[in-house]
């Protein structure tokens, strides 16, 4: 249902964006007298710990996620949003009815809660450093984690701009509470100024994003909308509308066991076996460390087990699906050629899709990247597409009906101690959206 509401939409509305919407010329003064709530609220989210957990079972993955959707639910109903709402599974849905007559499309905006496994997330301390000056920032809980300007280059084009870290220890949590605060403050602007014409509009916050889970046990059906976008993108003015294909391959070993000290001839420890893959990987293409822009990679990203049996499991990316197929090929071939060594060992292979390059999807929908290129311009910012080498939820729901690119956060150095955002970012973040909305909203049909 939602692929021919898309269809319809795609069908209806001219290609030329700049004669089919009457700009409402006063909205530019109500976001230039409004007080923008990101920045508190951002600094309230950060301080819950809500780090998911890739070895977990459950979903979500924490049960600390869910403090974090019990108080933006609570937010969302002090705003009047009486249908917010959570459910055993951590998501947040909330829906804002329109307040137009006409016909207008559905749109939903998403964010996640959960923090990266790869950095603590619990005890943090955020900083805010006003009028950034464009020296380097040293954290005061631990002086030898340092926000380098020659290795943050982007920290450049935030003079003048306050820059939130947290203290050293922990990670800041900006991917993805930013986006979280800036679409809360998007409600709160709408809630705030009823006067302000918007079509239907859908929110929705995720758990387990970060271990790949976050779109799960999503309910399609339940957002309703036509186009969604994720704000869990970096530098402003981005708006990422291809994300890596991936996929997870696992490499199940069975050496043989023997006692130490009678094992000469007998024992081949999938321990080691498992080491020499390893070893053979490619070394100076194929790995994170040696690959950007457009290229993939083979990345071990655990590995586990004893001299009977190991385990070895991998990511497998690249921004050309067909090319998974190789890299599992390639990972074959080197277990095969290790195992020669080892005629009484065997290995077993399994190869599981994660998640598909979007713009397989969104070049079809180019509406939803022509209006937010749009929005952005209107918040001042000037627009570009980019590929993201990862992935959002964004990715997923575009395969599941729902059209979704990403729109910048802010977010910086995610991942890690040195995570940073700026609050002018976060601001430009949410009038984007704003724009965007009253975008759709002055849609007209063709003459």
């Amino acid at each position: 249902m939602i692929l021919v509401k898309i269809n319809l939409i795609n069908t209806i509305f001219s290609k030329d964006i700049s004669k089919i919407f009457d700009f409402m010329m006063h909205l530019p003064q109500i976001i230039s007298d409004y007080s923008f709530s990101s920045k508190d609220r951002f600094l309230t989210y950060v301080k819950i710990d809500t780090q998911s957990d890739p070895k977990s079972a459950t979903s979500p993955s924490t049960e600390k996620q869910k403090d974090l959707a019990l108080l933006l639910v609570k937010e969302l109903h002090d705003l009047g949003i009486s249908n917010a709402h959570t459910n055993e599974y951590g998501y947040v849905y909330a829906h804002l009815e329109s307040n137009v007559s006409k016909d207008v499309p559905a749109i939903c905006f998403c964010a996640h809660m959960d923090t990266s496994p790869d950095c603590s997330g619990l005890g943090v301390k955020p900083i805010i450093h006003e009028n950034y000056q464009g020296k380097d920032i040293i954290l005061a809980d631990d002086p030898s984690v340092i926000i380098r300007l020659n290795e943050h280059p982007d920290l450049q084009e935030q003079i003048g701009n306050d820059i939130i870290t947290a203290s050293g220890t922990t990670l800041l949590g900006a991917d993805n509470k930013a986006g979280v605060a800036e679409i809360m403050d998007a409600v709160a602007f709408w809630q705030k100024n009823p006067s302000v014409q918007h079509g239907p509009i859908s929110i929705v916050f995720t758990p387990d994003e970060e271990v790949g889970r976050g779109t799960d046990h999503i309910d399609i059906q339940k957002i309703n909308a036509v186009y969604g976008y994720t704000l869990d993108g970096e530098k402003r003015g981005h708006l990422e509308n291809e994300t890596f294909s991936a996929d997870g391959f696992t490499i199940k070993i069975k050496g043989i066991s023997q006692h130490p000290g009678f094992a000469k001839g007998r024992m081949e420890s999938a321990i080691k076996i498992a080491a020499e893959i390893i070893s053979n990987l490619p070394k100076e293409n194929l790995s994170p460390e040696t690959t950007e822009k457009m290229e993939g990679f083979i990345h071990p990203v655990d590995i586990q087990g004893h001299v009977e049996e190991a385990q070895i499991d991998f990511i497998l990316r690249d921004f050309d699906t067909l090319k998974l197929i190789e890299y599992g090929t390639l990972l074959k071939e080197i277990t095969v050629n290790v195992l020669k060594n080892y005629p009484n060992s065997s290995a077993d292979f399994i190869q599981k899709e994660q998640y598909r390059n979007m713009n397989e999807i969104l070049k079809d929908h180019p509406l939803c990247i022509s209006l937010a290129m749009e929005a952005m311009e209107l918040a001042g910012l000037t627009p570009e597409t980019t590929s993201i080498r990862g992935g959002t939820d964004g990715s997923r729901l575009t395969f599941m009906g729902l059209p979704c690119p990403n729109i910048f956060a802010g977010e910086h150095a995610f991942h890690s101690k040195q995570e940073w955002v700026s609050v002018q970012d976060m601001q430009k973040a949410t009038e984007t959206v704003l724009y965007l909305v009253d975008l759709f909203q002055n849609l007209k049909h063709k003459e």
